[in-house]
């Protein structure tokens, strides 16, 4: 697990509760401000094992290909 993970409450897409991306010394999780308390626990926790188990962050995939490798 990485030191630095940056959290922002922002506005996504429809549909979109979460997305990880990385950053220099670490990664940014972006979570939807439209969630609930429970929601954005479970939204965060989601990011956090992508992040813990290292899931495929390069460019060369999409989104849902990356969530399909890591939840198949």
């Amino acid at each position: 697990m990485t030191d630095n993970i940056y959290i922002y409450l922002v506005k996504l897409p429809p549909k979109i509760c979460e997305a990880v991306l990385p950053c220099e010394d670490g990664y940014t999780i972006y979570l939807d401000e439209r969630l609930s308390g429970d929601e954005l626990i479970k939204a965060y926790d989601h990011a956090m094992e992508h992040i813990n188990n290292g899931d495929c962050f390069d460019d060369t995939m999409t989104a849902s290909s990356k969530e399909w490798r890591a939840h198949k």
